[in-house]
């Protein structure tokens, strides 16, 4: 499975990682990035998670073979 990271994200990951374990949802694939660095966490709880470019809920189910996208909330102008 891809993941793509973004924005302050890019801080506490690398940008792009690949995971082979076997993660069956959001919400698991959330746990995991939470567990490779737990000081990540209060920014991934309010992030958003996209499957092939469409926002989806942490109830999604993964197949392992997705792109997942992981956006936290940004501003700026």
């Amino acid at each position: 499975m891809k993941i793509k990271l973004y924005a302050v994200l890019k801080d506490y990951f690398p940008a792009r990682v690949e995971l082979s374990t076997d993660i069956t949802s959001i919400s698991e694939l959330r746990k995991q990035l939470e567990k490779q660095n737990p000081s990540a966490k209060a920014i991934l709880d309010v992030s958003r998670f996209a499957v092939d470019d469409t926002f989806v809920s942490l109830e999604h189910d993964l197949n392992g073979v997705e792109t997942v996208s992981v956006i936290p909330p940004s501003s700026g102008g």
